[in-house]
């Protein structure tokens, strides 16, 4: 059995894995409370393999894989871009390798996604799958037959922090214009807000746009544009045999067909083959993707 564990914000999740077909055979989770601090959540990791193991019966494995917020730079040996900023600047994995006694393979929770989707997923049997969460904020994962790539700096995939619109908003990374700024869900709805003076949800947003309301068209029709001259960019470079979108933007009708026609007039292809795909995992994905790096 594959044993992993997501690590997020506000939860530590744990799963036992059946790496034949997929299936999680336990599944539990604990509070994060980050507010603890560092040492506070490699021990709270401590806590919830040692529940595990109490349940299953069975001694935790030699290997578990881990999915977390940021990257781990393999040069500074330290985590980087992680939301829960306690992690930065610290070795997450040789810290729960000592917490746990075992062998940590580690990867953001967009490559934990998009490894879930390339194995047992909307995406199985796909060469090369490129899997997009486009949620609080915008990140990508790579899968390259059924292996990770985590690259030189730890950041193959993230194409949020790439510039879509050259002097365009500020984002915390320090750049004009990302990606993250105009597909993110708080992108939409700030965009929406600025342009109306109303302040709706996006999954609203969307909503309204389908009961026709003009505001909201166009707010989609802009997103449309956006995903297709910004995911263009990745199709070039990785020409990838299935893209995965993930997050509450993701589940935006329209960029599965309007969407995926506005890449086309940025691609370096006449047409678009590659299927643009609806996850299939739900929220299993992040933990069964943590579990499926050991393997």
């Amino acid at each position: 059995m594959l044993w992993g564990i997501d690590l997020g914000g506000t939860k530590i999740e744990g799963a036992v894995v059946d790496p034949s077909d997929g299936r999680i055979l336990l599944r539990r989770r604990i509070a994060t409370e980050q507010e603890g601090g560092y040492e506070h959540i490699v021990r709270r990791i401590g806590l919830l393999v040692a529940e595990m193991e109490r349940e299953t019966g069975r001694r935790r494995p030699a290997r578990i894989g881990i999915g977390t917020p940021g990257a781990f730079d393999p040069q500074l040996r330290a985590m980087k871009n992680c939301n829960t900023t306690c992690l930065n600047g610290r070795n997450l994995p040789e810290d729960v390798r000592a917490e746990l006694g075992v062998e940590i393979e580690m990867a953001n929770d967009a490559n934990c996604f998009a490894l879930a989707e390339a194995l047992h997923g909307a995406a199985r049997g796909r060469e090369t799958v490129f899997g997009v969460i486009m949620g609080t904020g915008v990140g990508g994962g790579i899968v390259v037959h059924g292996r990770v790539l985590q690259g030189c700096h730890g950041i193959a995939g993230e194409w949020g922090h790439n510039v879509l619109h050259e002097g365009g908003e500020p984002c915390y990374c320090g750049k004009r214009g990302c990606v993250e700024k105009y597909l993110s869900g708080p992108g939409v709805e700030r965009q929406f807000h600025q342009r109306t003076g109303r302040r709706l949800a996006c999954a609203e947003i969307a909503a309204a746009a389908e009961s026709g309301d003009p505001d909201a068209r166009a707010a989609i029709d802009t997103l449309c544009q956006d995903f297709g001259r910004a995911l263009a960019v990745v199709i070039d470079i990785l020409d990838p045999h299935a893209i995965v979108l993930g997050g509450g933007v993701g589940n935006i009708a329209d960029l599965y067909t309007r969407g995926r026609d506005a890449v086309l007039p940025w691609l370096f292809n006449p047409r678009l083959d590659a299927p643009i795909l609806r996850p299939m995992l739900g929220d299993s994905a992040g933990v069964l993707g943590a579990a499926l790096l050991a393997a």
